[in-house]
Formats: C-alpha cells, sequence, structure tokens
C-alpha cells in the first residue's frame, strides 16, 4: 500500500467532477481524480447541452470543439394535435445549444483536466473514507488490485446518481419528493442532423393509454438521435411504467418520421432531483452534480448544474472557509432553492395521471400554446438567470418565493 497526498481529491470523472478538477488545476492546486470506470463514463441521460451548458463550458475554453461538431437552436414540443417551436431565448447564457453523447463528453472533460495539469486514475474505486469531527483525512483507493492511501486536504465528491461513495459519508435521498425514471438509447437516424431537440409529451402505450411520461429525440449529428422516454414519479405517486418496453414501442411510433433503426445501448435509472438530498458537505468535502440532486425536475438537465457547482465548490476552496459543512449547503440553496423548489412543485403536478392529458391540448394547440409554451422551455432549459428583469422572470422569482415560504422545512441538501 502506498500513501499519495494532494491538495485536492475528486470522486468521480463525469462533467462535475471533471470540470471541478480543471478549474481546482488552473488554481494551482494539484489535483487527484479517481474514476471508478474507464474515462468516458456513460449515463441514462438525453445528452442535450442547453445554452446554460454551453457558457460553463466556453468560461472553461471548451465550447468550440462541441458547437462547431452541432448546434440546435431550441426545443420543438409535440402532442395532443399540436406542435409547438420554442427557440433558445435571449439570454445572458446566449443561444447556442449542442449534443454529444455522453462518453463521448465525458472523456473529452476528463482528457480536459489532464491536459490543465490534473491527474486522474481510471478503474479506480474510492472506498473507507476516514473520517474524524467531520474531516475526511484518508480514503482507500483501489487500482488494478493495489490499494493506496490518499490524503487530501480537500475533497469534491461527483460520483453520479447513485453516489456510491457519497453514500458512505452520509449522503440521503429523500424520495418523498419528486424524482425521475428513464430510459435512453442510440438509434440510426435519417434526421440525425436536425437543428432542434424534440420532445413528445404525449405519451402512449400500446394500448393508447396516456402515460405520466414524456419522449425524446435528440440529434446528434453523428448519424445517430439519442431517443428515450421518462416520468416522474414520488413515493406516494410511484410512475408504474416499464422504461425500457415503453421506449421500443416510443421508438416504433416515431420510426417513420425519424428514419429509425433498431434501439440500441438501452440504459435505464432513477434519477434524484432539485436538490432533495442531504449530508452533502463536512469540513473539508462536499458533494456535487448528479450526486447533490443538481437536477432540474422539469426536464431532467443536470449538466449545467453540474457545471456551476463544480466551479462554486473551487472558488469555496480558494476563499479559505475552514469549515464547508453549512457554508456549502448554503451557498447551493441561496443559488438554485427557490428554483428547485418552485420547479419541484410544478413537477409534482405531472405525477397525476389526469393532469396532463387535460393541460396537453391547451398547451400545445393554436395561438395559447404559441405563447405560452416558448416561454415554458425557458423555464425547463434553466435560462433564467438573478439579473433578468422581465415579466416572466419576475413572475418566476415571485412564484419561488411564495413557494419556499410555503414549503420550508422540505428536504434541500438539508
Amino acid at each position: 500500500m502506498s500513501d499519495v497526498a494532494v491538495d485536492v481529491l475528486v470522486v468521480g470523472a463525469g462533467p462535475a467532477g471533471s470540470a471541478a478538477a480543471l478549474h481546482a488545476a488552473r488554481a494551482g492546486h494539484e489535483v487527484l481524480v479517481v474514476e471508478a470506470g474507464p474515462l468516458g463514463r456513460d449515463k441514462t441521460c438525453g445528452d442535450g447541452l442547453t445554452p446554460r451548458a454551453i457558457h460553463q463550458l466556453e468560461r472553461l475554453g471548451l465550447a468550440d470543439a462541441i458547437t462547431s461538431h452541432y448546434v440546435n437552436h431550441g426545443l420543438k414540443l409535440h402532442g395532443y394535435g399540436g406542435d409547438v417551436t420554442a427557440p433558445w431565448p435571449s439570454s445572458a447564457y446566449g443561444t447556442l445549444g449542442s449534443a454529444m453523447p455522453r462518453t463521448a463528453f465525458d472523456e473529452y472533460l476528463a482528457r480536459a483536466a489532464i491536459a490543465g495539469g490534473a491527474t486522474v486514475w481510471d478503474n479506480a474505486t474510492a472506498t473507507a473514507p476516514d473520517v474524524i469531527d467531520g474531516t475526511l483525512t484518508r480514503v482507500t483507493v483501489t487500482r488494478s488490485s493495489v490499494e493506496s492511501t490518499v490524503r487530501a486536504r480537500w475533497v469534491i465528491v461527483a460520483d453520479g446518481v447513485r453516489s456510491t461513495f457519497g453514500r458512505q459519508l452520509g449522503r440521503e435521498w429523500h424520495r418523498g419528493e419528486v424524482y425521475g425514471i428513464a430510459a435512453r438509447s442510440y438509434v440510426s437516424s435519417s434526421r440525425s442532423d436536425d437543428p432542434w431537440m424534440h420532445s413528445h409529451v404525449e405519451l402512449r402505450d400500446e394500448d393508447d393509454t396516456i402515460l405520466p411520461g414524456y419522449g425524446w429525440i435528440f440529434p446528434l449529428a453523428d448519424g445517430t438521435v439519442n431517443l428515450g422516454c421518462g416520468a416522474l414519479s414520488t413515493d406516494a405517486r410511484p410512475a408504474r411504467l416499464n422504461t425500457k418496453k415503453l421506449l421500443a414501442h416510443y421508438a416504433r411510433q416515431q420510426r417513420t418520421d425519424w428514419g429509425l433503426g433498431e434501439p440500441e445501448r438501452v440504459t435505464s435509472a432513477m434519477l434524484p432531483m432539485g436538490g432533495a438530498v442531504s449530508g452533502v458537505a463536512g469540513r473539508n468535502w462536499m458533494i456535487i452534480g448528479d450526486a447533490a440532486a443538481g437536477v432540474n425536475p422539469l426536464n431532467g438537465e443536470g449538466i449545467d448544474y453540474g457545471l456551476e457547482m463544480a466551479e462554486h465548490a473551487v472558488t469555496l476552496l480558494d476563499a479559505g472557509y475552514a469549515d464547508l459543512t453549512d457554508v456549502w449547503p448554503q451557498l447551493l440553496r441561496d443559488r438554485y432553492g427557490e428554483a428547485f423548489l418552485l420547479a419541484r412543485t410544478a413537477a409534482r403536478l405531472l405525477t397525476y395521471p389526469k393532469f396532463l392529458p387535460a393541460v396537453g391540448p391547451l398547451a400545445l394547440r393554436g395561438p395559447v400554446g404559441a405563447r405560452l409554451m416558448p416561454t415554458a422551455a425557458r423555464l425547463m432549459a434553466n435560462l433564467i438567470t438573478d439579473e433578468d428583469r422581465d415579466l416572466m422572470a419576475r413572475l418566476w422569482r415571485a412564484a419561488g418565493g411564495t413557494v419556499s415560504a410555503v414549503r420550508r422545512g422540505t428536504p434541500l441538501w438539508s
């Protein structure tokens, strides 16, 4: 067994972990990243990159390699006899979106972290965190059957939705709040270069029953599309559907329109959302990204939040705090709390089976849909900022403050 000492240990080389490693290395820290699998982890993900995610990649100097390959212009929503086109609105984040398969995207960011000065160990598992009075003093890392003891001044945990290492530190997922279930596949398509992300909000099973879910098709400009389906669920109203079976049926429904082949590389997962976790920090450690439920409950998007949390985490390290136990959860609540609580409350409505069939036709048909859905797309894509002063931004923030007051005490990085 060997001993390794670094300034920053990052557990997980997904987007949040690699971004944190790159930020920390550029700040002058000695950084070690440990990733349980090979570089380029896969995940049940739509692979879409909103303008907010592209904005964070621009801050890292990594956006051009992605947007030069493919850009999309916004969302197209379909269902209930209507279609609505919702271009990315002008915002502080710009108007460029993109998409990239997760294995390629994650490997790209991990290799950027290496080029930026971080050391990355792949196929390396972090276990046995030794915590004394809230301080994480050492971690056992096993790589090629060889164990190393890693000691770090700070530890950033970005090990994904299951957060195996985070759970060892006490991270708890509160499933009474809204969470997502989804299945994803890659399918050859004659429309792989389509410059729009598509969502079908009227999802029917083989018996033509409307389900409390939605389907998506995100072109990847590589001869394939990312095709998947998802649903929102709570412990009280679990989504009782077989997502993989539904995905196959959805692909058959869209085959002619999209020139689809057969779904491949099908995966499925459950996803914590909207900050509905607790135990996300100790004196010298923080949990970020999907592991911290940094996911918008209205659309399942989490890459943008993961990239932002990575930058916030490293900023805190350089601020000189002696104890992050309360500082990190408070930062997350200040940055995302009201928006996440409001999104969780709105998403809870979608778990009622009769809600979508009642409002779907109104939202997607005629002049009402043409006005309403672009605004909804702005919310779903996380494109309202604190600096925005338009009517929709003011209404969104006012609603967020009201919901936060009503739902005080709701699990939110508590």
